[in-house]
């Protein structure tokens, strides 16, 4: 499809003069993916792992299993103490009873998650039980002993209690007593009491957190999600390679189905009845309950409600004695509401809220009872995330994107309102971790041409001290393509963020080919002015080969305010191709590009985006699609119905936007690929779009990773996918 002609607007032009080539070492496959430590080659070093403890204090973190050991670092000073190492936690669960050696090492080296009273006592899970060590004495202590695994586990504010979900059912561990006691009772499969199911992990409290319970501040009571998966239909994973199948059962929402039902409970923590939160208002729908804490105070629970298609989000406390509710805040759309933040509590009662009711995200104070005092920051850019306030200095700290769409930054304002400081000050992205007391913030950060740096700052932004940096000496040995950071507009004048990487040696009265990476989903941008990792070395490659390699993010894609997202509604892929095709626009009018020679690639969303792109357009000549979402029927409730509504309201959109559908309109080369255990886009996806291609008559080729999921882990398998699409883009491109 061809579209008029669209001018450009050149926004940066990064000539990576960081990484200028000494001896302009070619990229490889081996040299990035290698599984074998001796051909790969270290571009970027890790970079020390720091957590902020307690005020101006924070751990840092070296080594790993048994030979991790972890300092305590005053951040004014730079001065450090031993914390703890693994040897030491090792040494002491050995001592208990059925603890080996290699078991205590494994132990001692996982995850721990330390008291939040005293700081001295790190709780463990593995091996299914729950371990406490302290950190002090070096004394260990199991503290359950039963086959079935605990999960969610968690300290209570006062460090008395540890807490867990076994069976469905919450518990807790009394630490003076030992005792154990089911706050709970009647969980299962069907019925969570503190667990989260798979749509509500996935797409509303973050992939991989189960836990659905949160203590009150005073350790005395605990609120907790009870899910009914009773209406929800059941869908097998399969894995294919034990001689026994292995077959994975999982409660799993599709679109238009039933979602599991759900309601919110308070418990005592020494026992007794549980007080179910009065949600009757939304008895007539099929409501969401998207974010739960506390105030404070302990008082009230906190809690936000949507409706199933997630058009309007109401913030509501409940009683904790009672359990009767009050409605504080009604955020409402003609699209979606996006989930954002919990409150953010001053000490007057009174609370930060982020909104997007004007398309762009911005900060609001709120008076105790619901009333708007004033509006914080205002215009066309986005707060990306709310730091915390200093409120004896009447600071807020935040992330946005004001400074540039591409390159969040770090901003300090006055709490009640007014001129904005920037405080970090290099030329890309960054990532902010302030301390307790809101005196420091670690910033992680990067650009195109630089590996990440971490650097400590006060909290006015001036640099207290370097801690790590991720560059190595074999990134400045790299021939590197030039790289350009654009805005094209599309027709209606839209200005589009695109980046451009050029092959080394470019030479503009030749004609080259141009490989496309998109994603294209809501709110998710591609082009960033960040370090791009292992996938920014293969595009790199691929320019070294010839290939000039091309992002543009479409206007729903674009972090740039939810505004530009909204456009896509009821209609995912149609809105995003015509960007996409816009973008192409320019292309074709720049004299060294061979339009005729056009790809494309993306994974998940962006898989998506290119199996409907080569449906839908006949401007690519091929595409890689990686677990590909071919119809939204197919994907679950709550992600899919923020965006399409439900079918049985949507079936137009539906229709058009399914790539299973327009299969016989297959234009160009098409390589799919899914892993065989997805238990995100199932691999029926792929399935129903091999068949329609098959019915059609189409050609296309294929390639399945046993026993990978939503995304290729396996390094084996990493340097298989590579090396697949690799000789796919040479072969067809």
């Amino acid at each position: 499809m061809h579209r008029r002609p669209v001018s450009v607007f050149l926004c940066a032009l990064l000539l990576l003069a960081a990484l200028a080539p000494v001896s302009g070492q070619q990229l490889t496959l081996d040299s990035i993916y290698s599984p074998d430590d001796a051909t790969k080659v270290e571009y970027t070093k890790a970079l020390p792992r720091l957590s902020w403890l307690e005020d101006s204090r924070y751990l840092e973190t070296d080594g790993s299993g048994a030979d991790r050991k972890v300092q305590l670092v005053d951040a004014a000073t730079g001065e450090s103490e031993a914390f703890y190492d693994a040897k030491s936690i090792a040494a002491a669960l050995v001592e208990l009873p059925g603890i080996g050696e290699e078991q205590a090492e494994k132990l001692a080296g996982s995850r721990l998650r330390l008291d939040p009273a005293t700081h001295r006592r790190a709780l463990m899970n593995v091996a299914d039980d729950l371990f406490v060590v302290d950190l002090e004495d070096g004394s260990a202590r199991r503290l359950t002993f039963d086959p079935e695994p605990e999960v969610g586990e968690e300290w209570s504010p006062d460090g008395r209690f540890v807490s867990f979900v076994r069976d469905y059912d919450l518990h807790v561990v009394d630490l003076a007593s030992g005792r154990e006691r089911a706050l709970t009772e009647g969980g299962s499969t069907e019925l969570h009491f503190g667990r989260l199911d798979w749509v509500y992990q996935e797409e509303i409290y973050g992939r991989g957190n189960f836990k659905g319970y949160w203590w009150s501040p005073d350790s005395t009571r605990i609120t907790f999600l009870k899910l009914d998966e009773s209406p929800v239909r059941e869908f097998t994973v399969v894995d294919h390679l034990p001689t026994e199948l292995d077959l994975e059962v999982t409660n799993y929402p599709k679109a238009g189905s039933p979602n599991p039902t759900v309601t919110l409970g308070i418990v005592p923590v020494v026992g007794g009845a549980t007080r179910w939160v009065d949600t009757s208002q939304y008895a007539s729908i099929e409501h969401l309950i998207v974010r739960v804490g506390w105030t404070p105070d302990g008082d009230s629970v906190v809690l936000q409600v949507q409706d199933r298609e997630q058009r309007w989000l109401d913030l509501l406390l409940a009683d904790a004695g009672s359990g009767a509710t009050r409605t504080v805040i009604e955020e409402r759309s003609e699209a979606w509401v996006n989930v954002l933040d919990e409150p953010l509590w001053l000490e007057d009662g009174s609370f930060l809220w982020r909104s997007e009711r004007t398309g762009f995200a911005h900060l609001y104070h709120y008076e105790p009872n619901g009333s708007l005092r004033k509006q914080l920051t205002d215009g066309e850019w986005e707060i990306r995330s709310v730091h915390g306030v200093d409120e004896e200095a009447g600071t807020v700290y935040f992330t946005s994107i004001e400074h540039s769409p591409i390159a969040p930054h770090v901003y300090s304002m006055p709490l009640g309102g007014g001129e904005r400081t920037r405080l970090s000050r290099f030329e890309g992205s960054h990532r902010a971790t302030f301390s307790p007391d809101m005196k420091y913030f670690l910033d992680t950060y990067s650009s195109v041409s630089r590996a990440p740096r971490l650097e400590l700052f006060g909290a006015d932004g001036e640099s207290v001290r370097q801690l790590g940096d991720a560059q190595t000496e074999a990134l400045a040995t790299v021939e590197w393509g030039e790289v350009e950071f654009l805005q094209v507009p599309t027709e209606d004048g839209f200005l589009m963020e695109a980046m451009l990487i050029k092959p080394p040696g470019f030479d503009p009265s030749k004609k080259y080919p141009v490989f496309q990476y998109n994603y294209g989903g809501p709110a998710a941008p591609v082009v960033r002015n960040a370090w791009g990792g292992s996938r920014y070395l293969w595009h790199q490659m691929l320019a070294q080969e010839g290939y000039v390699i091309w992002m543009c993010d479409n206007r729903s894609a674009s972090g740039k305010g939810v505004r530009y997202t909204w456009q896509a509604y009821q209609k995912l892929g149609e809105i995003e191709l015509q960007d996409i095709e816009d973008g192409l626009d320019w292309l074709r009018r720049q004299s060294w590009v061979d339009d005729e020679r056009f790809g494309l690639w993306g994974w998940s969303y962006g898989g998506f985006m290119a199996s409907y792109a080569l449906t839908n357009s006949t401007s690519f000549r091929m595409a890689i699609a990686g677990a590909p979402v071919t119809d939204w029927d197919l994907y679950d409730t709550v992600y899919t119905e923020r965006y399409m509504r439900r079918p049985q309201n949507n079936p137009e959109g539906y229709g058009s936007t399914s790539v299973v559908e327009n299969a016989e309109n297959l234009s160009g080369r098409l390589l799919l690929i899914h892993g065989t255990m997805d238990d995100n886009v199932h691999l029926q996806n792929s399935v129903q779009l091999i068949y329609a291609l098959q019915k059609a008559g189409k050609s296309f080729e294929l390639m399945l990773y046993p026993k990978s999921r939503h995304g290729v882990r396996d390094d084996d398998l990493v340097y298989h996918l590579q090396q697949t699409m690799t000789d796919f883009v040479r072969r067809s491109l």
